[in-house]
């Protein structure tokens, strides 16, 4: 795509501009302040977390209940690509929206095709699968050939996903298998199970994970224990050195009047928690737009992140995925 490159050269002039700046004499605060908000409105994204389906295509079996009503349609790449319009998000990585199982390969099939074909951003996928089933293994070992398919989800906080889920013997070994393979595994699970989690990663340690939406830790909850317990978690996962974390999805978890500093804590805690070198900017589209379109989620995180260094946002939004997911 055309755009891509264009972002870029937009994105080394600032960077230019600011040398120059510099060579002259040091800028004042307010000079300053305002050549970093310049780079940081021109950053390159990569959004880790895309969401796409074609309900023409494959069934949902979570497409009901009322609170989900306004995701029960289609969003296609077309749609991705006019909300996230001048947001400079140059690559993205496909994340499973927990098509019916029988639909897995299709689903796998379909975004590689996406990835193929060069007149979109998705440059990687993270696919659905069942770890733990008979069928788990000759399925990974077909995908994992592909050099678009990077990991798998299995969404653990459904309600026929019970505490501990995620510790049953084959459901491990189905995961030590994604590290021989050299693919990843996002934990996407309830806050208070974070720490189940971690007994998961210490019995995989050739396996990369992810751990998805800031650990799902609701904004809204006023719950400390409940708090104490998540953030236990995540420091014991940030322990370990073959996870890293998705700052997204908890914008969902806010009330419908939402403020930025709503969502600071739980995202400066994240950050805080795993680290500059650890964290990813994912946009969870359309799942967000229950709260908040994409461009309102760059602009909340970019806010939030405003006083850390310009270094880090690039880190943020762009390095530090592109490193993990060698795109």
């Amino acid at each position: 795509m055309n755009r891509v490159p264009s972002n870029r050269r937009q994105f080394l002039q600032l960077l230019g501009a600011a040398a120059v700046v510099g060579a002259a004499g040091p800028p004042s605060d307010q000079d300053a302040s305002a050549e970093d908000a310049a780079v940081t409105d021109q950053l390159p994204i990569i959004d880790t977390h895309q969401h796409l389906w074609d309900v023409t295509k494959f069934k949902l079996p979570w497409h009901k209940g009322e609170d989900t009503k306004p995701l029960h349609r289609s969003f296609v790449m077309a749609d991705y690509l006019e909300a996230t319009k001048g947001l400079n998000v140059v690559k993205t990585v496909y994340m499973e929206v927990d098509v019916a199982p029988e639909q897995q390969m299709a689903e796998a099939e379909y975004v590689i095709d996406l990835c193929e074909r060069g007149d979109n951003p998705m440059k990687a996928a993270v696919i659905s699968g069942r770890p733990g089933t008979p069928g788990f293994e000759p399925y990974i070992r077909k995908l994992a050939k592909s050099k678009y398919i990077k990991g798998v989800r299995q969404v653990l906080h459904g309600d026929t996903d019970p505490p501990g889920f995620c510790l049953q013997p084959n459901f491990v070994e189905s995961i030590q298998l994604l590290g021989e393979l050299g693919l990843c595994f996002d934990l996407c699970l309830r806050s208070g199970e974070v720490l189940d989690a971690v007994k998961l990663v210490d019995q995989c340690p050739k396996t990369r994970f992810v751990i998805d939406h800031c650990g799902n830790m609701s904004v809204t909850s006023i719950d400390q224990a409940a708090r104490a317990k998540w953030l236990q978690g995540m420091k014991e996962m940030a322990a370990r050195k073959n996870t890293v974390c998705k700052v997204s999805g908890i914008i969902v978890t806010a009330n419908k009047d939402w403020k930025p500093d709503d969502l600071a804590p739980n995202i400066n805690d994240t950050i805080n928690t795993f680290g500059d070198d650890r964290v990813m900017f994912a946009g969870d589209w359309p799942v967000c737009t229950l709260r908040a379109s994409f461009s309102q989620w760059v602009s909340t995180l970019k806010h939030i992140v405003k006083d850390r260094p310009v270094a880090f946002q690039k880190q943020l939004f762009y390095d530090n995925a592109a490193r993990f997911y060698g795109i």
